[in-house]
């Protein structure tokens, strides 16, 4: 036996034991009434059920869309359905143990099947539903002993009241699987999608085939319920594949719901979903808690991001600081960002960036604090989108400069704005050919790398934060418009342009 054969064993016997002491304490006194009572009960409601057969796994209550997940799959006995969760909100907990248990209790299930990415991985998903049904007192004390002495193997078992479960990796032929006279009419495909799967396009539509063809099948002309369970981890998976077809009941859960609030209020905080967005990264954030993967490098390519030190501020031929700005400071609104570029002859240079998802406050203050550091010598022409310059945003600006004695003149862009993927990926050549360069004083500073981030993320028809590459776009045509004109001669700074 393989080293790491026993240590799987023996967490599995371990997880046997914790199994056993959480359903320790079975109400032995009650009468056969008052059992049936309560059975009944727990089986029309999903939540009190897995809260008494199943402690150790719901400390933390269930969430909204845990329970009208059980519920939606209990209504319909032929369902087709894609469940998109965020990682770390108990799909496997729900899907591969807690549902198909209760379906079992209530006479819905006979013969279930696990699809892992591996027979392996499958194995080690379905083990932790078997050691529940060898294990739970509570479960084995209100439905009878569950181990079938002979036929109960590692990865295909069955049970006493004739219910088969049998564990399947992905394209392996299921033809022909039954137990007795029963056909499967419960399959579960749990994150079969992985990062090597996808970069394979036609690997994803073969596997797909083989899940709505061969796999599908096994089930009695699409009699049970055929569940996928997992996080979009690109925009071309055998999940994406499945959940597109209008047939199918589709079902997305993120991380946040659209109000920025966790839509696992009782497991997460929001302070701990941002901390944990910052550890991780915008791009892996998306991918991983919001079902939104990108692709890095789609339109900008990280070799073509260049770092120098940058001109004194007086030899650039015209600064532009753009703003754009959000209304809301929440998690999943946009972020609020101005980019001050400088231009010299065919290059353009990025000096400062903000990049932060916060208050109109704390974005007015930085702009000024940031005019307030710059030489003399030179000036910036500060700039916001037309439709964003609204009394909210200019009392900021007013209210902060009663405070420094001066007011930051910020014009507003009138410009009639085509497609907003058109005009980002019209700087791209720019990037290429090592016409942008990045200050390298700011090289680490967390807004240029979220700035980074949304750069090499940036591809069409995916749903991510562009607001800094947005606000770039809108620097570099305006220092393309004035620095064309032949009228126009750099201003010497004024900090103090108007006083109150």
């Amino acid at each position: 036996m393989k080293f790491s054969d026993k240590i799987a064993i023996e967490r599995f016997r371990q997880r046997c034991r914790l199994i056993a002491l959480a359903t320790e304490g079975v109400p032995l006194q009650e009468n056969k009434e008052d059992k049936e009572r309560r059975i009944k009960s727990l089986l029309n409601d999903y939540n009190a059920f897995s809260k008494y057969y199943f402690p150790q796994w719901t400390s933390v209550d269930n969430a909204p869309f845990h329970l009208y997940a059980a519920r939606k799959i209990a209504a319909n006995k032929k369902l087709m359905a894609v469940f998109e969760w965020a990682r770390g909100h108990a799909k496997s907990t729900h899907f591969d143990i807690m549902i198909p248990m209760w379906l079992k209790a209530r006479g819905e299930l006979h013969v279930m099947v696990l699809v892992g990415k591996n027979e392996q991985n499958a194995i080690t998903l379905l083990s932790d539903l078997q050691a529940e049904l060898e294990n739970n007192q509570r479960y084995i004390h209100d439905f009878g002993e569950q181990v079938l002495t002979g036929n109960w193997e590692e990865g295909r078992f069955a049970t006493k009241d004739n219910c088969g479960f049998f564990a399947l990796g992905r394209g392996q032929s299921p033809r022909g699987l039954r137990y007795k006279q029963y056909r499967p009419d419960y399959i579960v495909l749990d994150d079969i999608d992985d990062d090597e799967l996808v970069r394979n396009p036609a690997r994803v539509d073969k596997l797909t085939d083989w899940a709505l063809q061969a796999l599908y099948f096994t089930m009695d002309m699409g009699r049970g319920r055929f569940i996928i369970v997992g996080n979009r981890i690109a925009n071309r998976s055998v999940l994406a594949n499945i959940a597109e077809k209008n047939s199918v009941y589709h079902h997305k859960v993120n991380a946040l719901n659209y109000d920025s609030t966790p839509s696992w209020a009782a497991k997460y905080s929001i302070a701990e979903i941002e901390e944990v967005i910052q550890k991780i990264g915008y791009r892996a954030a998306q991918k991983e808690l919001f079902n939104n993967p990108i692709t890095e490098g789609a339109v900008f390519k990280k070799d073509w991001l260049r770092f120098a030190p940058i001109l004194d501020y007086y030899q650039y031929d015209a600064i532009i600081g753009y703003c754009d700005p959000s209304f809301k400071n929440s998690a999943t609104s946009d972020y609020k960002a101005i980019m001050i570029v400088g231009k010299k002859a065919t290059q353009y240079h990025i000096l400062e960036c903000f990049v932060r998802k916060c208050t109109v406050s704390e974005m007015v203050r930085w702009l000024y604090d940031y005019n307030d550091r710059m030489p003399n010598r030179a000036v910036a022409q500060y700039y916001m989108e037309a439709n964003f310059i609204q009394d909210l945003i200019l009392n900021e600006f007013d209210e902060e400069g009663k405070a420094r004695g001066y007011l930051l003149p910020i014009r507003a862009d009138h410009r009639k704005k085509p497609d907003k993927f058109a005009r980002i990926e019209a700087i791209s050549p720019l990037f290429e050919r090592g016409f942008v360069i990045i200050n390298e004083a700011i090289k680490n500073k967390p807004d240029t790398q979220v700035f980074i981030e949304q750069l090499l993320s940036f591809e069409k028809g995916s749903n991510q934060h562009d607001d800094a590459p947005d606000a770039l776009e809108g620097a570099v045509w305006l220092l393309n418009k004035y620095c064309t004109q032949k009228e126009y001669v750099p201003l010497i700074h004024q900090r103090n342009n108007r006083r109150f």
